[in-house]
């Protein structure tokens, strides 16, 4: 009955997410490189006509790569969107949108004005009721289609260069799992010639911000199909799990009774199929994942390679990431040492931070773990626990960021590979987003985690931690400033009385200010840390 009710909002309701606007995926949009549809508010394009937005030039970062990937001109993904789209709307103030007719995120009303913030909770905290409704949302979105976007199913090239369109309708979830996809897929170089060292979401610096957008992105999505808006992602608090402890028919589906590798006839995510894991089908045609079904989600927990992933993560683990105060280092890559997101992600030790691609940490073990479709990159988004697993690592992003407090200019500007630097959007986002626009605290996007609204006091210890770390850093310099300032002012107090002896005193002329009694009390005392 609440699937029918919802299936009914489908309706009234226009889901909005990203990838290709449907508006935008013709001969004409592709031919004049121009993606600016009108808002529906006022009928002119971008809303310009309510000052929402305009139709502007893309302008893209000219900043320069890492040499990680060594061609120029050979992937629909570089300088994203240009290949397709050079003029899209850029929204004014708090609008947003491919034609700014929603609002940012954290912000909603008519004119985008209202601040808000939601709290994503744990999975287990949830009623009885919440979580049904939850994996009923999730049913819904498998058998939607989107109303606003479509998928491409040819480069550009195929396409013609624009003159034979090559897209297709998918529906609400499946269009996340295709753009988890096509951002991690490799890159086509003719015959049967790949590049695989190239992830626009993955192993670099933007592997956190980019996730981060996917979730705001799909919880908005769920939030506009179903009416609900007060629906947040919940999170998996997988940390000292000694199994999967979400994987019954309860919540996220329990294993087949005859196949390991399946799930429970009993869970709503059996009849489930995937799209997108045939990466090496697709790479040998020289062709893009088209999004058909490809078979069931297969998960098998805990039967994976225990000398890559003996373990999943620790508590223990999470706080030594937490402990570095390096966001990247080195080459930017998967081969970064001390480096916060590569430990968080998993290719460094979660206890020296030293990389090991050998073996999978943090994020990357859970994927291992599920060996399964999960343990796929490109088609890992299939399994329903990814955004479960996804959505608390990016509270342990939050946390860093809260700790740490680092400015913009943590977040590398240049030699980051390709499609990471700060100012390269992100592919393959239509509206356009770039890394840094999401480099910043969770409130400021407009929601929050559960676990993390803490006491005044933690808040209080957490916004002096890093003033205390860099206190600790120049401690020597302040001890050594200290004791040379005291010597400074003995020397000018002794001069100064040595010139009063000389002088017989002070006329009342050069006298310094005096206090009046009755402003004593009123003198404001401050100090700086």
């Amino acid at each position: 009955m609440l699937l029918f009710a919802l299936g009914f909002l489908l309706v009234i309701l226009q889901p909005s997410a990203g990838q290709f606007p449907r508006v935008c995926a013709n001969v004409q949009s592709l031919l004049s490189k121009e993606c600016c549809p009108p808002w529906d508010g006022d009928g002119s394009p971008c809303g310009e006509l309510s000052s929402r937005g305009s139709c502007q030039n893309i302008l893209l970062s000219q900043a320069p790569l890492g040499p990680q990937f060594p061609f120029s001109g050979v992937d629909d993904r570089e300088d994203w969107p240009s290949v397709f789209y050079n003029r899209t709307c850029r929204c004014e103030g708090n609008f947003m949108g491919f034609n700014c007719g929603e609002c940012k995120f954290g912000f909603s009303g008519l004119n985008c004005t209202e601040r808000q913030v939601k709290t994503r909770r744990n999975i287990f905290q949830l009623t009885a009721s919440e979580k049904n409704k939850f994996l009923a949302y999730l049913n819904l979105a498998k058998n939607i289609p989107s109303q606003d976007y479509v998928i491409a199913t040819g480069t550009y090239t195929q396409m013609n260069n624009g003159s034979n369109p090559m897209f297709r309708d998918i529906n609400v979830y499946d269009l996340f799992v295709w753009m988890h996809y096509y951002a991690s897929r490799d890159t086509l170089l003719g015959g049967s010639n790949v590049w695989r060292d190239i992830d626009f979401a993955h192993e670099a610096p933007g592997f956190l911000p980019w996730h981060r957008v996917f979730l705001l992105m799909w919880e908005r999505q769920i939030q506009r199909i179903t009416g609900d808006e007060n629906f947040t992602i919940p999170y998996w608090d997988w940390r000292d799990a000694e199994d999967c402890e979400v994987c019954n028919d309860e919540y996220m589906g329990g294993r087949h009774p005859t196949d390991p590798n399946l799930l429970s006839p009993a869970s709503i995510f059996s009849s489930w199929q995937v799209i997108c894991t045939r990466s090496e089908e697709y790479n040998s045609q020289q062709a893009l994942c088209s999004a058909t079904s490809e078979g069931p989600i297969r998960r098998n927990p805990g039967n994976n390679d225990k000398s890559r992933t003996p373990r999943l993560p620790s508590s223990a683990d999470v706080e030594f990431c937490l402990s570095l105060t390096q966001y990247e280092s080195g080459p930017m890559d998967k081969m970064a040492n001390y480096s916060f997101r590569n430990t968080l992600e998993g290719f460094a030790d979660p206890q020296t931070a030293i990389s090991n691609p050998a073996q999978s940490g943090l994020h990357n073990a859970l994927h291992i773990y599920m060996n399964g479709s999960m343990s796929q990159v490109q088609g890992s988004a299939n399994d329903p626990i990814f955004v479960l697993h996804h959505a608390f690592v990016d509270s342990i992003f939050e946390r860093w960021l809260r700790r740490h407090r680092p400015m913009l200019e943590v977040y590398p500007a240049a030699n980051a590979p390709i499609g990471h630097n700060r100012e390269n959007y992100m592919v393959p986002f239509i509206p356009l987003y770039r890394n840094g626009e999401f480099f910043k605290p969770s409130r400021e996007l407009g929601y929050d985690y559960e676990y993390l609204q803490e006491p005044a006091l933690q808040s209080f210890q957490d916004f002096l931690t890093p003033y205390l770390q860099e206190a600790r850093q120049i401690w020597a310099w302040l001890v050594g400033a200290a004791v040379f300032g005291g010597i400074v002012t003995a020397v000018l107090t002794g001069l100064v009385r040595a010139c009063r002896k000389k002088t017989g005193g002070t006329s009342s002329e050069i006298q310094p200010l005096l206090i009046e009694s009755e402003d004593y009390n009123n003198i404001s005392y401050q100090s700086n840390f």
